[in-house]
């Protein structure tokens, strides 16, 4: 009777003390630092995140209502096919990526992933990938943050989208700069033939739609020669679900 009752008490236990602990010390908005309940409070997701604009249907760049495609996206088709992003990599949301990747804050990709999923399921013409896969990270850049943030807003995305995730399908090559450290004129070549499929996946990728996930989007680069290398292994579609898209400057 006795250990019967036990688990029944532990579980009572573990309740009150989550709820004492909201009470006595309230988790704080990772934006405006209000006490709330949540990572982020109602009035900064309103504010900031509430509306979606309207975006080239490749790579997702801002346009205006009646265009479908960006100039650049006209100029040369990149390797994906299809792009959606949850809002803009700028102030003060860009806060929520920065706080994942360079502080550490892994309770922040639950909400991202919870804020991309929001945008796919708004996209009228979205057409379902049958994997995931998050772009990978070189294994010093790994060994150094000690987590692939792209992986971990892949984990909740793919159980929201109740899709397969497979995250050793890419495999990065070699270390690459961190783009934003390095010139516009020269992130292409930063990135040639960075990614390769890993062989025990290429089976799989044969005509399948896959869906690849990044935290964020600056120049394409990095997503495209994935794309590429994805395509030419035998995939017949790639789409980038990426959290935020740089804006043209």
């Amino acid at each position: 009777m006795r250990n019967a009752a036990r688990p029944s008490l532990d579980a009572a236990w573990q309740a009150l003390k989550l709820r004492l602990g909201a009470c006595l010390l309230p988790a704080q908005c990772a934006l405006c630092g209000m006490g709330c309940a949540e990572v982020l409070c109602p009035p900064c997701r309103a504010q900031y995140l509430g509306q979606l604009r309207p975006r080239c249907r490749l790579c997702a760049n801002p346009l205006d209502d009646a265009a479908k495609l960006c100039g650049r996206c006209l100029r040369q088709r990149p390797a994906f096919d299809a792009t959606i992003t949850a809002f803009d990599y700028a102030a003060p949301v860009d806060q929520l990526l920065l706080q994942l990747k360079f502080g550490a804050r892994l309770a922040l990709a639950p909400l991202l992933a919870q804020l991309l999923y929001v945008a796919i399921q708004q996209q009228s013409d979205w057409e379902r990938p049958q994997l995931l896969c998050p772009v990978p990270l070189g294994p010093a850049r790994l060994a150094e943050r000690g987590f692939n943030q792209a992986l971990e807003i892949a984990r909740p995305l793919a159980r929201l989208l109740q899709l397969p995730l497979q995250p050793r399908l890419a495999l990065r090559l070699r270390e690459t700069r961190a783009q934003s450290g390095v010139a516009p004129q020269e992130r292409q070549a930063n990135l040639a033939h960075a990614f390769v499929i890993a062989p025990d996946y290429v089976a799989l990728l044969q005509g399948c739609h896959v869906g690849i996930v990044d935290d964020v989007m600056s120049s394409g680069h990095t997503v495209n020669a994935l794309a590429a290398a994805c395509k030419g292994a035998g995939a017949g579609k790639v789409s980038i679900l990426a959290v935020a898209r740089t804006p043209p400057r």
